[in-house]
């Protein structure tokens, strides 16, 4: 078994396979179905049944191992569980640990807060502030030959929203001014607008200085979250900005009150780093 976390990546082409894999959603485990698609219709409440999103993040990995390119490392950035229950957090780890990939996990606001009373409407929930699993990371760095990943807990128990810390803001400084490798950033907020005035109330607080402090290192390329459960890319100050669907259920882009998108079928994003600070990237979808 590989050790976690993932700290040293080193390949023979001289660019790395990334998969990000986020907001899974995961609140208990079950066989997984025969067939986990066919099953995964959003429910007339507006949300997933438990075996929904254990069967997608399931078949989401499988499929993605099994396409045409060489993983070289998983990043799941946040929202592993929908309930804080340890045994949740064995089942994911045990999954992930079965691909002998390297992988390293970071905290969402679900990993650190559970709802109570799912049954009333969104803004209605009451919000209980949890402790984060200890194998989620905060302030992480993964080293690669041309790269170097960096990985924040952006996520406040007890809030959907999160923040980017002025300490957070200073870790990352001290990294970027010691390496001059590009860099990839891996949060679970956004910290750009996604257009969307229901998600874009829990965007990570404290973002303007964050753009600010970030604006001397060049170096500075990517960018990568999750909790919007939807795909866009955005562009600032020479920083290529990705937010990546959930492997389990999704929001409809661009609507100013809370709406599932029920047409939307579950994803994931690959990311290719090359030598010299390019980077590819394409969402892919669950097949039919």
């Amino acid at each position: 078994m590989l050790g976690y976390p993932a700290r040293k990546i080193s390949t023979p082409d001289e660019h790395v396979n990334i998969l990000q894999i986020t907001d899974l959603h995961l609140a208990s485990y079950y066989p997984i179905s025969g067939n986990p698609i066919a099953d995964s219709i959003i429910a007339d409440n507006d949300g997933p049944t438990d075996s929904i999103c254990q069967n997608n993040f399931e078949a989401a990995l499988k499929q993605a191992l099994s396409e045409d390119i060489r993983c070289d490392l998983i990043l799941v950035t946040g929202d592993l569980v929908n309930q804080v229950q340890s045994a949740i957090y064995d089942h994911i780890f045990e999954i992930l640990e079965a691909t002998n990939i390297p992988f390293a996990c970071i905290a969402g606001n679900h990993d650190v807060t559970d709802e109570m009373v799912t049954e009333q409407p969104f803004f209605q929930r009451e919000l209980i502030a949890q402790s984060a699993d200890s194998r989620l990371l905060s302030r992480h760095v993964i080293d690669t030959d041309y790269w170097q990943l960096l990985l924040l807990d952006s996520a406040i128990p007890g809030k959907v929203t999160g923040e980017v810390t002025n300490t957070d803001i200073d870790w990352l400084c001290d990294q970027l001014k010691a390496c001059d490798k590009p860099a990839l950033i891996a949060i679970h907020h956004h910290v750009i607008p996604m257009r969307s005035d229901w998600i874009d109330a829990h965007i990570a607080e404290n973002t303007e200085n964050f753009w600010q402090r970030m604006m001397p290192f060049e170096h500075l390329r990517v960018i990568i979250s999750g909790h919007t459960h939807q795909e866009q890319v955005r562009y600032r100050q020479g920083v290529t900005v990705y937010s990546t669907p959930s492997t389990c259920y999704q929001f409809k882009p661009y609507e100013d009150d809370f709406t599932v998108d029920k047409n939307a079928r579950p994803g994931y994003r690959w990311l290719q780093l090359a030598n010299k600070g390019q980077v590819a990237s394409w969402v892919k979808r669950l097949d039919t």
